[in-house]
């Protein structure tokens, strides 16, 4: 752990479609707050999204928290997958699949991160509404390595896919 280094500003994406998925996002939310070495700042509203990929499965309730974190990506990746598995996420039978809750590193700092488990900035977060609507909403001009600002980003997906709950 980076203990006692610099603080640097990160977002995570946050999303669930089973048991009911705004009170799962709103519970995620509260678990971020309690993780050493870091501290929430922000949180996006809540969005109702169709889901990616499969469509027989619910809609999806998504947003964004930004925090400061002394963690490095492994470990911040480390620390979600925790608060993850003790709310109760089951690894989806397909991609894209249905799930309790899903916690994702979208930007660290201006970081940029390449492992086997984690590429920072998230490598589709360019593409993705349900990502760039509630990102907006916390860091319109939050500049994506490699990608651009948040707000232009936003400008080039489709809303028609997201409405704010």
């Amino acid at each position: 752990m980076a203990a006692g280094g610099t603080w640097t500003p990160v977002y995570i994406g946050i999303g669930s479609n089973l048991d009911d998925p705004a009170r799962q996002v709103r519970l995620a939310v509260v678990s971020l707050g309690t993780l050493k070495e870091c501290h929430s700042l922000c949180v996006s509203p809540l969005y109702s999204t169709r889901p990616v990929g499969p469509q027989n499965q619910p809609d999806f309730v998504n947003a964004v928290a930004g925090v400061l974190t002394r963690l490095e990506p492994p470990e911040l990746l480390s620390a979600l997958r925790a608060l993850e598995k003790a709310q109760g996420k089951q690894t989806p039978a397909e991609r894209f699949g249905p799930r309790r809750i899903d916690l994702d590193i979208l930007v660290h700092g201006q970081a940029v991160f390449t492992s086997e488990t984690l590429v920072v900035p998230h490598p589709r977060l360019h593409e993705r509404a349900f990502v760039l609507y509630p990102l907006a909403d916390v860091a319109p001009d939050l500049w994506i390595a490699g990608r651009g600002r948040v707000s232009a980003l936003k400008a080039t997906v489709s809303g028609d896919l997201v409405s704010v709950l």
